[in-house]
Order: C-alpha cells, then sequence, then structure tokens
C-alpha cells in the first residue's frame, strides 16, 4: 500500500503547490540554486527519496523560483508587484505566499506551469494506478509552445515511476530533443523501475530522510492535540518521512501498529482470542486502508526484526523514539528462531499479503495465517 501523504491531497494547506517551507533539505535547495545561477542549467531533474519526505514540495519550490526569473522579488522589502518577499536568508530558492507568482502556482494557474500525475479513467470513473501515454504527450505539446510570460516552461511528473511502457518510451522523445529553455522534473519513490535511458538523461538528486527529531516536531506542529510521545515514535515509523508520519497519525496508524505489537508480545503463546478479534476488524467490509496500513506496518516491523536478528542492531529502544518494551520484545523474538527460518517467514507473510486482494483471498483468514506463521516460526 502507498501510505497517503500531503502530496496527494491537493486541498490540504501542506499540499506542495501550496507549502512555502520545506525543512531539512538545504542541500538539496542549494544544488537547484547553483545550477540555476551557473547558466548551465540542466533541462531534466530525477528528484528521487521516500514518499512524504518533500519531493513535490522541493519541485514547486524551485518552480516557482524558475517562473519567477530565478526568485526576483523574494529579497527584503516589497518587489515590483508591491508585495512583501519575506526573504529566508537560509533558502536560496523561497518566494513568498504574497508572489504573483506563488499564488498562481498555488491555484493552478499559471500558463506555463504543467503537472502530470495519474488521471481519472472516464469509462471505469477509478483514479488509473498507472501514467499513460496521453498524459506525457500533452507534455511534449505543452513544451511546443511559447512560454506566456516570456521565460521557462517547466513540467512536473509527479511519481514518474508509475508510467506504463508506453508513456516512458513517449518521455524518452522529449529527452533526447528538449526544446529551449525548458524544464522537466521527474519526481521518483522508486528511481529503479524507470527505463536506464531515462535516468542516464536527467540529472540526479536524491533526498535523504530527515532526521527523527525533525521528523517528530513536524508531525507535532501539525497534530497538535497529540500525546508528547506519540511523535517520536511516529518519526520512527516513518523513517524520516514527514508526509508519512503525518498520513499514519491522520489514518490511525499508531494504534494499530500498538495494537499489531501487542499480539506480538503474546508470542510464543498467541492470544487466539485476540487474534481474531484483530482479523475481523482488518477484514470489515470498508477496512481496506485499514488492512493495507496492517500489511505496510507488518513488514516494517519483520525488517527491523530481522535486521535484530542478523545482528545489524536496528536502534530500537526508548531513546530512539520506540518504547522500552519493544526493544524488549525484538531481543526476545529475535534469536528464537535462526535468521534463515526468519528469511523464511518474511518470504511467506509477504506473498500471502501481496495476493490477498488480486486472488480475492479472505483477509480475517489471512490475518490468522500470518500470525500463526509467526507462533510457528517462534515455537520452534
Amino acid at each position: 500500500m502507498t501510505v497517503v501523504t500531503p502530496d496527494d491531497r491537493p486541498d490540504d494547506p501542506l499540499a506542495p503547490r501550496k507549502n512555502p517551507e520545506l525543512l531539512g533539505h538545504q542541500e538539496a535547495e542549494g544544488v537547484l540554486a547553483e545550477a540555476y545561477g551557473s547558466g548551465r542549467l540542466a533541462h531534466a531533474w530525477l528528484i528521487s527519496g521516500p514518499a512524504g519526505i518533500g519531493k513535490a514540495t522541493l519541485a514547486y519550490r524551485f518552480a516557482r523560483f524558475v517562473l519567477a526569473g530565478g526568485g526576483d522579488g523574494t529579497g527584503a522589502g516589497p518587489d515590483l508587484f508591491g508585495t512583501d518577499g519575506g526573504a529566508d536568508p537560509g533558502s536560496p530558492l523561497y518566494l513568498a505566499p504574497g508572489h504573483p507568482v506563488f499564488r498562481r502556482v498555488a491555484s493552478g494557474g499559471h500558463v506555463d506551469l504543467k503537472v502530470v500525475v495519474c488521471t481519472v479513467n472516464e469509462k471505469t470513473g477509478k483514479l488509473r494506478t498507472e501514467i499513460i501515454v496521453d498524459d506525457v504527450r500533452s507534455v511534449s505539446q505543452f513544451f511546443s509552445l511559447t512560454a506566456g510570460e516570456g521565460g521557462w516552461r517547466v513540467a512536473i511528473i509527479d511519481k514518474a515511476d508509475e508510467m506504463n511502457p508506453h508513456a516512458a518510451n513517449a518521455l524518452l522523445k522529449i529527452l533526447e530533443e528538449p526544446p529551449q529553455r525548458s524544464l522537466l522534473l521527474l519526481l521518483s519513490d522508486n528511481p529503479g523501475r524507470l527505463l536506464p535511458t531515462l535516468r542516464s538523461r536527467c540529472r540526479k538528486l536524491a533526498l535523504q530522510p530527515l532526521s527523527g527529531d525533525l521528523v517528530a516536531s513536524l508531525t507535532a506542529a501539525s497534530h497538535p492535540g497529540m500525546d508528547a510521545g506519540d511523535a517520536p515514535l511516529l518519526a520512527r515509523l516513518a523513517q524520516g518521512s514527514p508526509g508519512r508520519a503525518m498520513a499514519l497519525a491522520a489514518e490511525g496508524g499508531l494504534d494499530l501498529y500498538r495494537d499489531m505489537t501487542g499480539l506480538l508480545a503474546t508470542l510464543p503463546k498467541l492470544d487466539v482470542g485476540a487474534v481474531h478479534a484483530f482479523g475481523t476488524r482488518l477484514g470489515k467490509s470498508g477496512a481496506g486502508d485499514s488492512f493495507q496500513l496492517a500489511g505496510v506496518l507488518l513488514r516494517w516491523w519483520l525488517a527491523r526484526l530481522i535486521r535484530s536478528a542478523a545482528g545489524g542492531g536496528d536502534g530500537t529502544g526508548a531513546e530512539a523514539g520506540f518504547p522500552a518494551e519493544e526493544e524488549a520484545l525484538m531481543g526476545r523474538l529475535g534469536p528464537a528462531a535462526g535468521l534463515d527460518r526468519w528469511l523464511e517467514v518474511w518470504e511467506k507473510i509477504n506473498h500471502l499479503l501481496a495476493r490477498t486482494d488480486s486472488a480475492h483471498l479472505d483477509r480475517k483468514q489471512v490475518v490468522l495465517n500470518v500470525f500463526l506463521t509467526l507462533e510457528n516460526a517462534v515455537r520452534s
């Protein structure tokens, strides 16, 4: 499951096109600003990193900067339009929310900016799971036009790794003969899924996970009523992605994780009644998102357990954002089965969860099988 992040909610005030703030990626901002200032700006950039880390926020930030002529009007005091730039000296790409370019980008009304995402299938009325060739061809048409404001034309392809093969080939043709003063920003959670020929024609910019303290502070700020101990745990679960942490908070991911680890704590002798209740909860009609989210959290928990069993350490414990009892649970379960056995368990559970919807398996039965697999591993 792809956890929904603010990038996917255009009406959210934290949606990238509306968000004036970007924390923790000063180095990446510096790279883009330096490239622009050199006068030799690459026509295509591949911005990669985990979901929810800020790729789209950075892309819109750079797009605004370029469309404003390199940040014209962002200095201290009023600009040509009478707006206060409110420049942030630590952020070379900053453009104030009052700037006309910022407002037009935020409203989706800037004629020189095109954004490509997965679209709705008109026949089914459902959101497509891939970017199709017509969406990419529209970028070629967009670049063939003269810039409406006499400067650059900028296109953002969000989740570029979701392009189907025809769309990817259409994009390759654009990259082979890029128009003058055109800028293409590809955003990718998994750049390895892109064609090597596409990657080779882009300048690469990989965003790194943010520190746990920064993610925790951002999450707490977005949920003022949150308990003091929740933000650090969400930050650890999100693995350096503030968008993912906020999504987990909004979707009840923390309660789901605590319920799941509570059941795991009863191993090697599961509380059968509690497992059945948990399975019933996730198997109910309309609980598909909770089931998918539980699968994501369980896979992540298993990956940490395997790293712990391999002696790689995991930084668990209260000081790293996890309760001390969870550190003890990892320390108890890891040695209970050999590393080879845990890898077999990982493969079996991952395969089972991946096939649940495609094979129309009963979700409650899948949950029961998952926990029984874990119980058998620990008992063996």
